[in-house]
């Protein structure tokens, strides 16, 4: 986690000391932010909206001004094909272990949520943590799919 986060540029207190370079330049945070993604440990979803507003919400606030409305939708729902939420679209987030959607799914959840923002690269911290192996293959086929797009994914 700790890694991941310095490479994500993430992590702020501490010392860290060393440099990173992408394709032999020095990374700048402002530049990379707007090219990655990050899906933490722990999903963080508003528990009140379905997966579909999740997705539309999240593309509005991080896809860039100038994609119009209908390609923004055509994005939302190429994503949720891609990690294979589209038959959960209107379904309710819901409380962790409560009510809604089941752990693997709000895994398949919070990638999702990244993927709209349209990353090249996408950090995932620990994706399978907390699922039986069922639970795991289906999201590590939704890492599979994210990375056939010729995303960069880094676990």
């Amino acid at each position: 986690t700790t890694l991941m986060d310095v490479l994500a540029g993430r992590k702020t207190g501490g010392y860290i000391d060393g440099s990173i370079k992408i394709s032999g330049y020095p990374k700048k945070q402002e530049t990379f932010a707007r090219i990655s993604g990050y899906c933490e440990q722990n999903d963080i979803h508003s528990p009140y909206v379905t997966v579909y507003e999740s997705l539309v919400y999240s593309a509005w606030l991080r896809l860039p001004q100038d994609v119009d409305e209908h390609k923004r939708m055509m994005f939302v729902e190429e994503v949720m094909d891609l990690v294979e939420l589209t038959p959960l679209r209107s379904a309710l987030v819901g409380l962790p272990g409560v009510n809604g959607l089941s752990t693997e799914q709000r895994k398949r959840l919070t990638i999702a949520v990244e993927l709209v923002a349209n990353p090249s690269i996408i950090f995932m911290d620990e994706p399978t943590s907390g699922l039986d192996a069922r639970a795991a293959a289906i999201v590590m086929r939704a890492v599979r799919n994210t990375v056939d797009t010729g995303r960069t994914v880094v676990c």
